[in-house]
């Protein structure tokens, strides 16, 4: 599998709708699948998440990460 490392913009309603069915299947203790950028990911039940918070030259990001390895999707 090739390294990848992309950022894709989405509206505000797409991204809400992706933030949703997230929320649900990890609710739910169920995989969640999800389409980026022509890329279907498969995210299993077991997946860890965290929240990054970063600060420079006058800009935030805040990312809610979903982190699995290859072996468990």
């Amino acid at each position: 599998m090739q390294d990848r490392d992309l950022t894709k913009t989405y509206s505000r309603s797409q991204f809400v709708e992706k933030l949703r069915r997230l929320a649900d299947a990890i609710e739910s203790e169920q995989p969640f699948a999800i389409q980026v950028a022509g890329e279907r990911l498969h995210i299993p039940a077991s997946a860890a998440f965290n929240i990054e918070h970063e600060r420079s030259g006058g800009q935030q990001e805040l990312e809610f990460q979903v982190l699995w390895s290859s072996e468990e999707a």
